[in-house]
Order: C-alpha cells, then sequence, then structure tokens
C-alpha cells in the first residue's frame, strides 16, 4: 500500500509543484490572453449575425406581401409541370408496354426455336442409341451364331454367295 500517487514523497511533491507552476505559468502568458481573445471574436461575430438577422426579418417582412402572387404563379407552374410530367410518364409507360411485349414475344419465339432444336437434337440422339444398341443386340446374335464352326463356315459361305449374285 506505498503507492506514490495516493502517498507522495516530498521530492514528488515539490516537482509536481513545479509542474503545475509552470503550466500556469504558460497559460497565463500564452493561453489564456489566446483564449479570451477568441472569446471576444466569437462574442463580437454572433451580435454582428443577430443584427443581420433581425435586418433579415425586416426584409422578410416588406417582401411578403410580393411573395403571395409568387406563390400562386409557382402553383399554377407546378401544376402545368405536374400535367406535363404526368403525359410524359404515361408515354413512357406505353412504349415500355410496347417494348416488353415484343422483347415477351421474342422471348418465347426464341423458346419455341431452342424446344425444337432440342427435341430434334433428341429424336437424333435416340435414333443413334437405338442404333448402337440394334448393333450390339446384333453383335452377340452373331457371336452366338458363329459360336459353332460349321454354322459359322456355312452362313459365310451363304452370304458370299448372295453378295456374288447382286
Amino acid at each position: 500500500m506505498n503507492n506514490p500517487l495516493i502517498n507522495p514523497g516530498l521530492g514528488t511533491f515539490f516537482f509536481m509543484l513545479i509542474a503545475f507552476a509552470l503550466l500556469v505559468f504558460i497559460l497565463g502568458k500564452w493561453g489564456w490572453p489566446l483564449m479570451l481573445k477568441t472569446l471576444k471574436q466569437r462574442e463580437e461575430e454572433i451580435a454582428n449575425s443577430l443584427s443581420a438577422a433581425e435586418k433579415a426579418r425586416e426584409d422578410m417582412r416588406l417582401l411578403k406581401a410580393g411573395n403571395e402572387e409568387l406563390l400562386q404563379q409557382a402553383k399554377r407552374e407546378r401544376e402545368e409541370m405536374l400535367l406535363s410530367a404526368r403525359l410524359a410518364s404515361e408515354e413512357v409507360i406505353e412504349k415500355a408496354k410496347a417494348t416488353a411485349t415484343e422483347e415477351a414475344n421474342r422471348i418465347v419465339e426464341n423458346a419455341r426455336e431452342s424446344i425444337n432444336y432440342e427435341k430434334l437434337k433428341a429424336m437424333h440422339d435416340l435414333r443413334n442409341e437405338i442404333g448402337n444398341i440394334s448393333i450390339e443386340i446384333a453383335e452377340k446374335l452373331l457371336r452366338s451364331e458363329l459360336s459353332d464352326k460349321a454354322r459359322a463356315n456355312a452362313l459365310i459361305e451363304e452370304e458370299l454367295n448372295r453378295i456374288e449374285l447382286n
């Protein structure tokens, strides 16, 4: 419990006192005058702003009568602009609908073409697969038929005779 911050020694106390006195001297010499000068400038700026605000308030009172007419004119212009914008937006919407319909029709047509292409491709693949299966079956049948040598020779002779006759 011998914490030097809680129970400082005489030397620590002396140096802290010197540091504090030095800090007060520096602030008194350069810091406080600068702060006071800044605060005074701020006070003057606020006073000037308040007087300018009062003058602006007077100007606003003078302009209020003219503002009513300008407000009515602005309302009329706003209504005209809204009508114009509404008409333009309806035109854009109609164009967008037409474009979307055309795009949808094109997409449907592309899908139909794609489906037809895929259908033809699937039929072609199916024919090829059936042909391959038929060849495999024929190959297996021929192997079983040609497993007997005598029978194989007879079949070969018969096919050769048929080919020579054609």
